[in-house]
């Protein structure tokens, strides 16, 4: 059974199939039909509602999530909000009123969902007051697609949301819908086990620990496991394939831990980017900006680093990163924890070291020195929300003029996320010199024989990582007398 709030009323469904959507249950279980589906598989955010989870205080904090890649019995012990939960009678919300006051709708299909990120937006700026930044605008609506209206008039609604009268939804009223939701949520929460879907329709367990996951995937080595489903979700809404054996992973207490020590941080494989982006925009600046290259909020909200390591794809964009930054990752199963460097985890196409019934427990990130670099770009057709064609990560430090632990790693050059051996050695203990980077990059093509497909040719690809290579001799411009760097590239991340 999920049991979870709807726009403030209670509701209780039985009978949901694991690979059943929160659009689907929405749609066709609850007839609640102003959530949209339009591309299904998370890119155009039509489909966008806002889920109210406890802050760990005396309230609820809410995210936007796309209801059409997240499996409905995620959100049981949560309060989720839907277009039609916004309104008060005829007085609409801030979000719809500066839409129709703006003439930002034509179409309107899209409109549900922009509207929901502008209500989570609303709520974050009432709830935690802040000035309403381009950046933090964007943030906000890059995962909401509009192909009729064009962005100006929706950008002039976000920023006059706080020019209307405060509507607020009738649910909003009840002084105890936050502590009826915590009580539900610790219910929900509160059994090792998880709630399991009906045996005739498969099974949905939700472990709260690590020994009772252990022993889950010791009954079932070939459940899948899911944290954001973000990726695994498009099995069902692309190719049409049942989902019937899952285990999910959201609530496992270790795995969303984020542990620091004196070496660096080990993170839990279901920690969320959002979750992640502080610690990643503190002490690791270009991995943090990459994150809004490769991802919306509404996904931020829900994928995990573990999932895109797990994931194995050739072209996912955190692997490279974790590559050049040295990364280990600790494995757990029902034979115990071992850890291995992230290097030897990749062993061909979509083949990883897991062993039968194994999983990622968690993701160590080593501590930068104060004399380590890192610059991460990525090529796409898009600028933001979008596969990469090539992603080049580069991590070095600076000695004397000489450059020093030279780590290059590539996506989307290899049936795997790759380092780049021949072009680091090229570069290893040499000054930033032009001749030194030609040497570098004739190894780099040396090594790489890339796939063309549709998004680029290999002759593309390999030109392309010789000229990532070229812009971070770019911009170096260093004094060798002096030892000084400096950064002539103003979009450096």
């Amino acid at each position: 059974m999920i049991d979870f709030y709807l726009n403030g009323q209670r509701q209780q469904c039985t009978d949901v199939s694991p690979d059943t959507s929160v659009l689907e249950l929405l749609r066709i279980r609850l007839g609640k039909n102003g959530t949209k589906e339009g591309c299904a598989s998370g890119d155009c955010g039509a489909c966008t509602v806002s889920i109210g989870q406890p802050d760990g205080h005396d309230g609820l904090n809410y995210h936007s999530a796309n209801a059409c890649i997240m499996p409905a019995h995620q959100i049981n012990g949560c309060h989720l909000v839907t277009v039609e939960g916004l309104a008060r009678g005829d007085a609409l919300h801030p979000a719809q009123a500066a839409m129709v006051d703006c003439h930002a709708s034509q179409c309107g299909f899209c409109t549900p969902g922009i509207v929901m990120s502008l209500f989570t937006l609303h709520h974050a700026q009432q709830t935690h007051p802040a000035p309403l930044t381009q950046q933090r605008l964007e943030a906000a609506l890059g995962g909401n697609l509009c192909r009729c209206t064009g962005y100006r008039p929706i950008r002039d609604a976000a920023l006059s949301m706080q020019n209307h009268p405060d509507t607020h939804p009738v649910w909003a009223d009840d002084p105890d819908l936050a502590n009826n939701v915590q009580s539900l949520y610790r219910d929900a929460t509160k059994s090792s086990a998880g709630s399991r879907s009906h045996e005739s329709l498969g099974h949905f367990d939700s472990p709260r620990d690590i020994v009772a996951l252990r022993e889950l995937r010791r009954q079932r080595p070939a459940s899948r496991l899911v944290a954001g489903a973000t990726d695994l979700w498009l099995e069902v809404t692309q190719q049409l394939k049942p989902l019937d054996d899952l285990i999910d992973l959201h609530q496992v207490a270790e795995l969303t831990a984020i542990d620091a020590t004196p070496e660096g941080w080990w993170i839990g494989a279901a920690v969320t980017y959002s979750r992640l982006e502080p610690l990643l925009a503190k002490h690791f600046p270009a991995f943090a900006h990459l994150m809004h290259r490769f991802a919306s909020s509404q996904i931020r909200n829900r994928a995990t680093l573990g999932g895109n390591v797990a994931n194995a794809s050739p072209i996912g964009d955190c692997p490279p990163v974790l590559l050049a930054l040295d990364a280990k990752l600790m494995l757990d199963g029902p034979e115990g924890e071992r850890e291995i460097p992230i290097a030897d985890f990749f062993l061909d196409y979509r083949q990883t070291a897991l062993e039968e019934g194994e999983f990622i427990r968690a993701i160590f990130l080593p501590r930068p020195g104060d004399d380590q670099h890192l610059k991460v770009w990525k090529l796409s057709k898009r600028r933001e929300d979008d596969i990469s064609v090539v992603l080049g990560a580069f991590a070095w430090r600076m000695e004397n003029g000489l450059m020093r632990d030279v780590h290059f790693a590539f996506g989307g050059m290899a049936a795997i996320p790759r380092r780049a051996p021949s072009a680091e050695a090229a570069l290893e203990g040499q000054p930033p010199t032009e001749n030194a980077f030609a040497v570098a990059k004739a190894a780099l093509r040396n090594e790489f024989q890339p796939l063309s497909d549709v998004r680029g040719s290999s002759e593309y690809r390999l030109v392309a990582a010789s000229n990532l290579l070229e812009r971070l001799r770019l911009s170096l411009d260093v004094d060798v007398n002096t030892n000084a760097e400096v950064c002539l590239d103003a979009y450096a991340h």
